[in-house]
């Protein structure tokens, strides 16, 4: 199993693939509020660590899929630590790197066990009163399904420009790092608009 695997859905049996999709994703909206409401506390924090990876192993999912989906993270919240740490803001040099970490790890969780065609639907009927405002249910869902993929996605991204630094210089620069980044997240964006309009999915 490759890494391209990040955030896709995984079948199986386990009791939160039969969870039906809207409670997930509702589910998914109190965790990251009470995950943003325990960044005071790590105590906290490491508890809701603790469940998150029970739901993992409950799914049948497992560390190294675990794994795969925060990896890609591992240098941007290096980077927000050291940040935070130059700050002497000594708490949120844990706290903010471990929040992140818990939203994406909670994020995927719920597309890993969710398919894609069910999110879409939770979505658009969860929108279909913001038609009467111009609002295109169907599209609502497939925005907000983007919205959980590319947070992955660009995790990625972010880990490849950075072993590509490293292979080139050997010592992190900014600059060098943000440029690539940005351009390569554009190129996916613009990738991933040509195959939405390929697929009847117009701009």
């Amino acid at each position: 199993m490759r890494d391209v695997t990040l955030g896709l859905y995984q079948p199986g049996s386990s009791w939160l693939h039969r969870v039906p999709a809207g409670v997930k994703l509702a589910g998914l909206v109190v965790v990251a509020v009470v995950i943003f409401v325990a960044q005071r506390w790590l105590v906290a924090l490491g508890g809701l660590a603790v469940l998150v990876v029970a739901g993992y192993l409950s799914a049948g999912l497992g560390w190294r899929l675990l794994w795969r989906q925060v990896k890609p993270m591992l240098y941007f919240v290096v980077f927000l630590s050291a940040m935070h740490l130059i700050a002497r803001a000594w708490h949120n040099a844990v706290a903010v790197p471990v929040t992140v970490i818990l939203l994406v790890a909670s994020a995927a969780l719920v597309t890993l066990t969710t398919t894609t065609s069910a999110m879409i639907d939770v979505v658009g009927r969860a929108a279909q009163p913001l038609r009467h405002f111009g609002v295109h249910p169907e599209r609502a869902g497939l925005a907000v399904l983007l919205g959980m993929r590319c947070v992955p996605l660009v995790a990625g991204l972010a880990a490849s420009v950075r072993q590509a630094q490293l292979a080139r210089c050997g010592v992190f620069d900014l600059r060098a790092f943000a440029v690539p980044l940005i351009v390569s997240a554009l190129r996916q964006a613009d990738a991933m608009g040509e195959a939405l309009v390929a697929r009847g999915v117009d701009d």
